[in-house]
């Protein structure tokens, strides 16, 4: 990674500083930099930024997409600007619109009554949903499509048990916090098919 006058130049106009760079250089290198940041207080504040930045992921300290962009821009020898991707508002949107609103629904001709509202703080989940998106190890996609296997796997469990599976359904904001959707990437990464339920003429309220 060499250093130039332009990238100097764009790096400050984007609100790095140099210790972040080569920080950052050290964890795509994959050098351990967690016991040099915990002795030392003032590397430690500059993880921390670094973190803030959305560069690393806050747990596993794993680079992101914004923190590769960033690598990609020191790399390059010619001129140019760093470009930092978002995630698009319609997979969010997407995703909102597909999350139950509450837990009472009709399928398969029976009716379940619940008593929840499931998507909730909107703001927050967006934030969090993009934050999630930009960490670089789960797409839109994916998402939207876990928690969908999640949803429908509760409605056909309900109409097997005729019990209202929904009711366990975490609301909105907390399913992302808590990374709910991780097991059902897995399910459909492996292939799983998820059992259906007869289609039973007749509604029954639960």
């Amino acid at each position: 990674m060499k250093l130039t006058p332009y990238h100097f130049e764009e790096l400050v106009k984007q609100g790095y500083s140099l210790d972040q760079i080569y920080l950052l250089s050290l964890i795509y290198c994959e050098f351990d930099v967690v016991p040099m940041c915990t002795e030392c207080t003032k590397l430690g504040n500059i993880l921390q930024s670094i973190i803030r930045k959305g560069l690393i992921t806050e747990s596993e300290h794993k680079i992101t997409t914004i923190g590769q962009e960033l690598i990609q821009f020191m790399t390059e020898k010619a001129p140019g600007k760093i470009i930092k991707h978002k995630p698009s508002t319609t997979e969010f949107e997407e995703w909102w619109k597909a999350y139950p609103g509450t837990d009472t629904f009709v399928y398969k001709s029976d009716k379940f009554s619940g008593s929840r509202s499931l998507r909730q703080d909107k703001d927050n989940c967006r934030i969090k949903f993009n934050k999630i998106i930009l960490e670089g190890e789960y797409t839109a996609a994916q998402l939207i499509e876990a928690m969908k296997y999640d949803v429908t796997q509760k409605k056909e469990n309900s109409v097997k048990t005729h019990i209202n599976k929904l009711s366990y359904m975490q609301n909105s904001l907390t399913y992302l916090n808590q990374r709910s959707y991780e097991p059902f990437i897995e399910l459909i990464n492996a292939g799983q098919q998820i059992e259906e339920a007869p289609n039973i003429t007749g509604s029954t309220d639960i």
